[in-house]
């Protein structure tokens, strides 16, 4: 188990140095890219109700993309972190701006007093966050276990959808009995599909 953590963390560690070498340009190139053929995807555009999140220094940029969502008229929902009780609550925002505010892990989350709560269980997709992930849908997040208990509670019928760069693909990622797979990744390149 430790052991298991530790090779996660070299992961997480190598990714984080990866992504901080590209130059700004490359790396803006590749998350266009991923956030078009994001929009292209069928799964996507079908979708009412979109679970996105609001990324972190080694997760793909999400500000454009939650934009572009609520512009093309998508109920956009967004995590907000409760670390005492280790959970998600799942908020409706109408504005990336004004109903943001400071969250516990350094991120903007949704004001509860400006942002109403969304039922789990009304998610069409699901943009799931990772650090890492391998062609089987395996994915190494923060290492909070966030999402592998939010994962399970979403329904059968929701898509769990990755983004990451080609640099965020690994070989194999070490998984545990609690880690949660994603159904698809899309990436600057192409849609892996869980096989």
């Amino acid at each position: 188990m430790e052991e298991l953590q530790k090779t996660k963390q070299e992961i997480r560690d190598d990714i984080t140095d990866n992504l901080g070498s590209l130059p700004k340009a490359e790396y803006d190139e590749k998350t266009s890219g991923i956030e078009n053929r994001l929009f292209e995807f069928a799964n996507f555009l079908e979708s009412n109700i979109v679970l996105l999140y609001v990324n972190n220094t080694n997760e793909v940029s999400t500000q454009r993309i939650v934009q572009r969502s609520l512009d093309i008229r998508k109920i956009v929902v967004l995590p907000a972190f409760n670390p005492e009780k280790r959970s998600i609550e799942l908020m409706k925002i109408d504005s990336y701006t004004a109903d943001l505010i400071p969250g516990p892990r350094n991120i903007v989350q949704p004001d509860p007093d400006r942002c109403k709560a969304v039922p789990i269980e009304s998610i069409d997709i699901a943009i799931i966050p990772g650090v890492a992930f391998d062609e089987k849908g395996g994915r190494i997040g923060s290492g909070e276990g966030y999402y592998d208990r939010l994962i399970p509670k979403l329904s059968i019928t929701t898509r769990k959808v990755a983004l990451a760069v080609e640099d965020q693909i690994v070989p194999q990622v070490p998984i545990d009995s609690h880690d949660k797979h994603v159904d698809i990744i899309i990436t600057n390149r192409r849609i892996i599909y869980k096989i």
